[in-house]
């Protein structure tokens, strides 16, 4: 049987708006909870993104 791999689904929520993303993430190479600068298509700007829990 295969280990579990170090790659997780990850929800990013943007922090002016509710919407949201899913992309995944590296555990080992990204512990800490991640923060992008990505589009919003609500707001049709870009914002800060940051992880949310499950």
């Amino acid at each position: 049987m295969a280990k579990a791999g170090a790659r997780v689904i990850i929800t990013l929520q943007s922090t002016e708006s509710k919407h949201r993303y899913t992309t995944e993430k590296n555990k080992r190479n990204d512990p800490d909870r991640l923060e992008i600068k990505k589009y919003d298509p609500t707001l049709n700007k870009h914002v800060i993104y940051k992880e949310t829990k499950k």
